[in-house]
């Protein structure tokens, strides 16, 4: 099989894992876009050899918070807690954008399985978003 035909074929199954939780579009270029919380996530895909195809999925946990030590620390804290993924603070003009990144080996794996495994990082970015801007929980 091709490398388009793989990663399509695992963006289809990450797709229909996913849209049995959310409302997922496919961009133009095949990468998979949804929202969970009002955290923004995107899944790509990538063939790194024969036989390995990983899922890559990106949530953008929070954005243009203050520059402020503390909240580097509570993410950092965070990020050692044994979160699925794995955290990033970027330091931009605006303050802090706050990344959860996971990409792991998805060839094989069934819908179910593969909608939960997505499911709980979105879920921990959630999570996150929520406590680092304490927003309280309904």
């Amino acid at each position: 099989m091709t490398e388009a035909a793989d990663t399509a074929n695992l963006l289809t199954l990450a797709r229909e894992s996913l849209e049995r939780y959310l409302e997922v579009h496919v961009d133009d270029d095949g990468a998979l876009t949804f929202m969970h919380a009002d955290v923004p996530c995107v899944v790509q895909a990538t063939r790194l050899a024969d036989g390995l195809t990983v899922l890559s999925l990106t949530c953008v946990v929070a954005w243009d918070l203050p520059d402020d030590p503390s909240i580097a620390a509570s993410a950092a804290e965070r990020a050692g807690q044994g979160l699925f993924g794995t955290l990033g603070v970027v330091h931009t003009e605006r303050g802090m954008d706050v990344t959860l990144r996971y990409a792991f080996p998805a060839e094989g794996m069934d819908p179910s399985p593969l909608g939960t495994l997505l499911m709980l990082v979105v879920s921990t970015a959630s999570q996150l978003r929520t406590d680092l801007l304490g927003i309280p929980e309904s």
